[in-house]
């Protein structure tokens, strides 16, 4: 699963919170331990927020993962002393390039701050006159990123930010006709797609080193690789988050590879005024990034993925004695978002629950624990992912699904409750958002309980479809764009000529919106077509 993926995975639930643990104890494997954890749960606890036992991964939106005791410690001492930045960033370079046996290295505020921050380094080559003119790039001579179609994603807006034109493309053809002398750099982000076949790095790499552009990777779930692999197949910079496998500071980014491109990056990077100011990292997240470096050479990489199989066992053995009830584990080769995953699975039409409705109530109700959740095929499952489980989060994952799928259920209503209204025809829609409001639109068709149409936006109409049960409507419309994708979910009354109610936005969160049905004023007439061209204008 890389990561383009793992934004598409399935019952991606936007749940808030992490958690956070304790200094102390540390099991030898260098694993916190389960016990002292309840400590680190009751911060969040006591602002009103439930911390979550992490089975889906290291997503951003729960926390990332767990830093390692080193990377604490580091913080903690360097958060106690004062040093300069600009000789702290040359001495992080040449510690991770001893490390990692890149050329240079450098800590960014996330993997996504680094990928701003080297773009601005090929769009300015470390000149400050042109750093402080970003994102107008009036009079620059290079303002143009190429990218393979394939590595369009959400994350491509960092590159977007420094003001570049963003240049896709399908083929090696193609990507050689759009080289030009405004081209600052080509972008991959780090997949099956960048390793192999007719787009690989390796032969987009010999195109663009004859004409002296860099290649920047985006690997930022990846396992590191040392000595690195996209470095070696022809990247000039390859950049991690310090918060996923690294296990290091959530807020770090590990960017490696060429000194002068990242020397000028640096110089793009706050403290230094101009478009990276807002990327600050700390003095803390430096030194933290560079204990997650060094811990990562050293971890039992091996013994880590043994014990992550076992806690699997563990909730196999324990689900698999529900008739009906099947696991399968899934241990991904490939370096992005590489751990074990259980697949458990079962036909919803015998335990009466799917697959989504286990991940929505373990979503939200205690304790919480965040899992995948689909159907496919009639079969339906949920997914666990061990990366950032801890000692003891297999037992009440375990119980807590057992418990669930034991349970005695009736089959759940087919029938729909007939619709109590007719909502065919044009709605002028206001949609309130937290500090602005939005004209919008709907128009409908209704066939009994099924809705379909199209819902126009501010800047696009998309495809629209949906239900009405009584006066209760569900309607959902996806505003896709290259690279980014909205969802916009309706749960909404209808009473009289008017419709109320909310749209969940997922990773956007919740707006509401009144429609009212649309009222024609142009008045009926008769409409006579001339039979030629106009006798007067």
């Amino acid at each position: 699963m890389n990561r383009r993926n793992a934004i598409k995975d399935l019952s991606l639930l936007p749940l808030a919170g992490g958690m956070m643990l304790p200094k102390k104890p540390v099991s030898e494997t260098g694993t916190v331990s389960a016990a002292p954890a309840a400590g680190g749960k009751e911060v969040y606890q006591a602002i009103g927020v439930e911390p979550i036992i992490n089975c889906r991964g290291t997503f951003t939106i729960i926390g990332g993962s767990i830093e390692r005791p080193e990377v604490r410690n580091a913080m903690d001492a360097a958060a106690q002393v004062f040093v300069q930045y600009d000789e702290l960033a040359f001495g992080a370079g040449k510690r991770l390039a001893e490390l990692t046996g890149a050329e240079w290295g450098m800590v960014s505020a996330g993997c996504a701050a680094g990928m701003k921050h080297v773009t601005v380094a090929c769009v300015t080559g470390g000149n400050p006159e042109k750093l402080i003119r970003i994102p107008n790039l009036e009079g620059f001579e290079k303002t143009e990123v190429i990218i393979p179609r394939y590595s369009r994603n959400v994350y491509d807006h960092a590159l977007r930010n420094v003001g570049v034109t963003l240049i896709t493309v399908d083929s090696i053809e193609e990507l050689k006709n759009a080289i030009s002398s405004r081209t600052a750099m080509i972008y991959l982000m780090a997949m099956e797609e960048s390793m192999t076949g007719p787009m690989s790095l390796e032969i987009i790499s010999k195109i663009a080193k004859a004409k002296k552009i860099p290649i920047m990777v985006d690997a930022a779930a990846e396992d590191l690789t040392i000595p690195n692999v996209h470095l070696k197949m022809g990247a000039d910079v390859v950049i991690y988050s310090g918060g996923k496998a690294l296990c290091g500071p959530q807020c770090a980014g590990l960017v490696l590879g060429r000194k002068d491109l990242l020397m000028s990056a640096w110089q793009a990077s706050a403290p230094h005024h101009g478009p990276g100011r807002d990327n600050k990292v700390g003095r803390e997240e430096t030194m933290g990034m560079i204990a997650a470096v060094e811990a990562w050479t050293k971890r039992d990489h091996a013994g880590e993925w043994k014990r992550w199989l076992s806690w699997l066992d563990n909730i196999s053995k324990k689900v698999t004695t529900i008739d009906g009830v099947k696991t399968t584990v899934i241990e991904p080769k490939e370096l992005s978002n590489r751990t074990p995953q259980l697949k458990i699975s079962w036909d919803p039409s015998k335990l009466n629950i799917s697959g989504e409705e286990i991940a929505e109530l373990f979503g939200r109700t205690k304790p919480r624990i965040a899992l995948g959740g689909g159907t496919r095929d009639g079969v339906t499952f949920v997914s666990i992912t061990t990366g950032q489980m801890q000692p003891g989060d297999d037992k009440i994952v375990s119980d807590r699904l057992y418990e669930t799928l034991i349970q005695k259920r009736t089959s759940a209503k087919t029938e729909m409750a007939a619709a109590s209204s007719a909502v065919k025809g044009h709605w002028d829609m206001e949609v309130e958002f937290f500090s602005s409001t939005s004209k919008q639109s709907l128009i409908l068709e209704q066939d009994g309980n099924w809705l379909e149409g199209s819902h126009k936006g501010e800047f696009s109409v998309r495809e629209l479809q949906g239900t009405i049960e009584g006066n209760e409507i569900k309607m959902k419309s996806s505003d896709r764009q290259i690279a980014d994708n909205i969802t916009f979910m309706f749960s909404g009354i209808v009473k009289d000529n008017t419709m109320t109610g909310s749209i969940y936005m997922g990773e956007y969160m919740t707006a509401k919106f009144t429609a009212k049905r649309h009222t024609f004023k142009a008045k009926r007439e008769k409409i006579m077509i001339p039979s030629g061209p106009p006798l007067a204008t």
